[in-house]
């Protein structure tokens, strides 16, 4: 760690140049003499002066800078100045990703000048290559990603220093006496980051929140709130705002609305959902199609520009969900009860209703503000029961009531004529190039004090699938109806690329170890293979590595208002519609969408892009909270299972060790090259494998290995474990 806070002053003729060329690069339209650059250095001494006056002139003979005017001097040439953002690395190095140029800029730590990873910066380039990425100096941070860090609190007498928890993160925070609140040696903190003097070795900062005691329950889950920014609840003054909304049913307002009451409607959600968000309708007409609305809580009715619960809602952007709590986008009087399509109530609600033919083709469709009274809530349990027996007899063990129950053929006819639409639609969709993503989720059994039991899995079944694919329609229509519009018009787009090249490159390397191959000649061809992937494996003990490895190729969906389709999907129009009790995006849909069918002037495209990269970014700090909690979990449930041998899948490997994946409940932990005993193992990058260089041993990506845990971290969030041996030579 570094403790010192000292100035140093040069102590040899090169480190004297590179000081004198940091001050150069920082100010390169501004020249220098030697009294200034002295001043700048804090050296007063005759000796030293003369230093800096031979140097400059050393510099100057090899035109590294150039005297502007007599005894004064500036960087020569025309440098390179970009800006970017620092991305770090866990080596204390980084790069800087550069908007529309090709390779990162290599940054070495002694260059990184108290930037810190997510930082804005400009660099400048020192050595620019063509073979090679060129390297470069910090010379500004333009803006901070972030000045708020969870790390644990080391005192000392008079002061502490808080060890950051991010890996990328290369200095810990020093903290004076005075401005560490009650925290005491040892514990979890949240620290805000206020200054870093410039011959400070660490940054200086204030303790703003004491989480607890490392690796207990509540201090994590609040310790990855925080490590992402998120809140983990909601000031008074926005609970009193959402609380004093007047969230009653009245006539004025049904007036306004298109009436469907009297249409038969329904709920489909996970057993444990607290929020209903979407509704389906269904109704048989005279020519033999049907009348399908997809009924979304109308939360643009209660959420209202400029009030400080939109504000909130905004800076949120998502609900959060850990694996043992929601962080939720609104306040609970409007997420679980305002706007919550519950059984039997009467509901403010935004619609997208269709008349669909007997085969899934859409015949019309109209969009607009309804209220609706849902008959029924279903569990997806619950709706593939009447799915795959065709009866409306809900028995006990998976009813969602106390005891079984049963629902009118009209309800069952529906649940199983929509079952059949949504499977010709979706047969249809993956024709046209969709990607069929069935990837397996781990879910953990929690007992009261939310410790993890025991672990399952949750795979995707019909009823999921119905209620996928009418939402999918619903967002896929409302993003064409708009954007088929002339003149053009502002509107929130589910925008995503094609997959990285390189990757797919990458992937079909990887998936030959298996003996599968995809087709890389052009788009059509590349997501047919890739769909023929994802079914072949299916099953086997790579289904979970190669699923990942698929995802990982594809771009990062993001939202913005400049349409570029959604390749995952195959839709040339697509945008977020059916959530936004959770999304903020879809809450800017509604809006849009009603401005527009107002005939209002299109809305400012600059603005709502702005709202769009926020949401964006907002989306993605969720994911990786969400991502983090589950690790814990994960760890937190091996710490009963040490010593215990299980069958893993080898799914990833480095130089300094391999990943193994535990079969029976997907935990990932890493056994250390060091940790094998039996021969000196190197890692061959070629052939994905770590190979004896005695016994020419190979562990290679996909094999099956039996492994013990060594060691649960769960502050770190880390499994390591011991590798007992590969599975064919031990069964």
């Amino acid at each position: 760690m570094n403790r010192k806070n000292k100035g140093s002053k040069p102590r040899n003729e090169g480190n004297l140049s590179k000081s004198i060329l940091d001050i150069l690069r920082k100010s390169p339209s501004t020249s220098f003499n030697y009294k200034q650059i002295a001043a700048k250095l804090d050296l007063t001494d005759a000796s030293s002066r003369n230093q800096i006056i031979r140097n400059l002139a050393q510099l100057a003979a090899k035109k590294q800078i150039e005297e502007e005017e007599k005894g004064k001097f500036k960087m020569a040439g025309n440098p390179e100045y970009y800006q970017g953002k620092l991305d770090m690395t866990t080596k204390g190095f980084g790069y800087v990703v550069v908007e529309d140029m090709e390779e990162d800029i290599f940054i070495p730590a002694n260059a990184l000048n108290k930037a810190l990873n997510g930082d804005e910066v400009e660099v400048y380039i020192y050595n620019k290559r063509k073979k090679r990425k060129s390297e470069g100096e910090i010379v500004r941070i333009v803006n901070r990603k972030k000045t708020e860090f969870v790390g644990v609190l080391q005192m000392q007498p008079n002061f502490g220093f808080v060890a950051i928890q991010d890996p990328k993160m290369y200095t810990d925070i020093f903290v004076q006496k005075n401005k560490m609140l009650d925290a005491q040696d040892g514990d979890k903190v949240v620290v805000t980051m206020e200054d870093w003097p410039e011959k400070a070795d660490s940054p200086f900062g204030s303790i703003k929140q004491v989480l607890g005691k490392p690796g207990e329950h509540h201090t994590e889950m609040h310790a990855i709130l925080a490590q992402y920014g998120l809140p983990h609840e909601f000031p008074k003054e926005i609970e009193d705002f959402a609380n004093n909304i007047d969230t009653s049913i009245n006539e004025d307002e049904i007036k306004k609305r298109r009436d469907l009451r009297d249409t038969l409607t329904f709920t489909i959600d996970p057993k444990d959902a607290k929020d209903f968000d979407d509704a389906l309708s269904f109704k048989k007409l005279d020519n033999g199609n049907f009348e399908i609305g997809i009924h979304i809580a109308d939360v643009s009715h209660y959420l209202k520009p400029g009030t400080i619960l939109d504000d909130e809602a905004y800076e949120r952007a998502t609900s959060v969900y850990l694996v043992d709590r929601v962080v939720p986008m609104l306040p609970e009087v409007l997420s679980n009860n305002a706007c919550s399509l519950r059984p039997n109530e009467e509901k403010y609600t935004f619609s997208a209703v269709f008349e669909i033919d007997a085969k899934g083709y859409v015949k019309s469709e109209w969009f607009g503000r309804t209220v609706t009274l849902s008959d029924e809530r279903f569990a997806y349990e619950e709706a593939q029961h009447i799915i795959e027996t065709e009866e409306g007899t809900i028995p006990t063990e998976i009813s969602i009531r106390e005891n079984g129950y049963s629902v009118g053929d009209n309800i069952v006819d529906a649940v199983v004529t929509l079952n059949d639409l949504a499977k010709q639609m979706r047969v249809r969709r993956m024709a046209d190039g969709a990607i069929s993503f069935d990837k397996v989720e781990v879910k953990f059994n929690l007992n009261e004090e939310n410790e993890p039991v025991g672990v399952f899995f949750k795979t995707s079944q019909e009823a999921n699938k119905l209620i996928e694919e009418f939402m999918l329609l619903a967002n896929k229509r409302v993003a064409q109806f708009i954007g088929k519009q002339t003149p053009k018009k502002t509107f929130v787009y589910r925008c995503h690329d094609e997959p990285d090249e390189s990757k797919l490159n990458t992937l079909q390397t990887v998936i030959s170890k298996f003996g599968y191959k995809i087709n890389l000649k052009d788009k059509s061809s590349i997501s047919t293979s890739l769909n023929s992937l994802l079914s072949d494996v299916q099953g086997t003990k790579e289904q979970n590595l190669v699923d990942t490895l698929t995802i990982r190729t594809m771009s990062k969906a993001y939202y913005s208002t400049k349409n570029i389709g959604h390749y995952g999907l195959s839709f040339d129009y697509y945008s977020h519609f059916t959530s936004p009790i959770r999304r903020y995006p879809d809450v800017m849909t509604h809006r849009l969408l009603q401005n527009y069918l107002d005939a209002k002037p299109s809305a400012k495209e600059e603005e709502y892009e702005e709202k769009c990269h926020h949401s964006s970014e907002m989306e993605s700090l969720a994911t990786n909270a969400e991502r983090d909690s589950i690790k814990f979990m994960q760890v937190k449930f091996m710490l009963d299972h040490e010593d215990e041998e299980f069958l893993g899948v080898i799914s990833g490997v480095t130089e300094w060790g391999i990943y193994i994946e535990i079969v029976s409940n997907k935990c990932e932990g890493m056994v250390r090259l060091r940790d094998i005993r039996d021969d000196h193992y190197d890692f061959d990058e070629e052939q994905y494998a770590i190979v004896g260089r005695k016994n020419k041993k190979m562990y290679q990506l996909g094999d099956e290995v039996y492994i013990s845990v060594k060691n649960a971290d769960l502050v770190r969030r880390h499994l390591d474990f011991n590798l007992i041996g590969k599975k064919e030579q031990i069964d």
